[in-house]
């Protein structure tokens, strides 16, 4: 298996590139400016935006595969035009397509949203996710289009939001629920994917819905940190625009797939 990972140099993209080494598949692995730092990798500079690029560069590779994981919060040209430039390119090379999609692209609710429910963006974040899937869908119909959530691991955004915030230097909001999924359970999940014919829209996320604070709270317990300096708020209060209540309802996953999506107090367990 010849897998073409674009954004290999993302948090998400560099585990997927780990463990398709790892696995004996043939991974090469695009970045822009940083580094996907994998040994066995082969690795190529791309710039998304650019079409005519991505296309050359597909066609070059000639994979068997596209896992495409790139984005950049409040740049629709990456988000949102860079997935369907590369959903273009791999349909020209009949590879198969594994497109990371997002929750973001709710509008938040108390029920759960199952995996074929529409996208209602309320931000431009959500928005050009929104826009991302309805490109890969027209392009091809056959793509997975992995709808997931907060990415969990050392080394991720997420963890370290929590510990500025217990440090004072951020602040976490009590009213934004999301299903906070590991990077490697993830990773392991898109692989799966890689080599199965399922298609559109799959929620591939944890099972425990938890709010901002409460992960920070559970980072605060696994370090042993005091929580008392814990700095939280509601999005409301801070004036932000952003989906709410967002449960991913996983089911349809768990059935398919081999890798267990392990939950958040698994995984932020104390003593970890």
């Amino acid at each position: 298996m010849r897998v073409l990972v674009v954004g290999g140099s993302g948090f998400l993209g560099r585990e997927v590139c780990r463990l398709a080494v790892r696995g004996g598949w043939v991974v090469v692995g695009t970045c822009h400016s940083g580094e996907v730092g994998v040994p066995g990798v082969e690795v190529r500079r791309l710039d998304v935006t650019e079409r005519a690029a991505v296309v050359d560069l597909v066609a070059a590779v000639r994979p068997d595969a596209v896992v495409a994981t790139p984005y950049r919060y409040g740049d629709w040209a990456v988000t949102a035009d860079g997935a369907a430039h590369v959903a273009y390119a791999a349909a020209r090379v009949g590879a198969r397509l594994v497109h990371i999609s997002s929750d973001a692209l709710h509008a938040g609710r108390p029920e759960a949203y199952a995996d074929d429910d529409p996208p209602t963006p309320i931000f431009p974040y959500g928005a050009a996710k929104a826009a991302a899937e309805t490109a890969v869908r027209a392009v091809d119909p056959g793509a997975v289009l992995v709808r997931t959530s907060l990415i969990l691991g050392e080394g991720s955004k997420q963890i370290q939001l929590c510990r500025d915030a217990l440090a004072g230097r951020a602040t976490l909001f009590t009213d934004e629920l999301r299903c906070p999924v590991d990077v490697g359970d993830l990773a392991a999940a898109v692989l799966e994917l890689v080599d199965s014919d399922v298609a559109g829209p799959l929620n591939v996320a944890g099972p425990d819905a938890v709010s901002r604070a409460e992960l920070g709270l559970l980072v605060a317990r696994r370090e042993g940190i005091d929580p008392a300096g814990l700095k939280t708020t509601t999005g409301a209060a801070a004036g932000v625009v952003r989906p709410t209540e967002v449960r991913l309802d996983s089911t349809r996953a768990v059935g398919l797939l081999r890798t267990r999506l392990r939950g958040v107090s698994e995984l932020l367990a104390a003593g970890r």
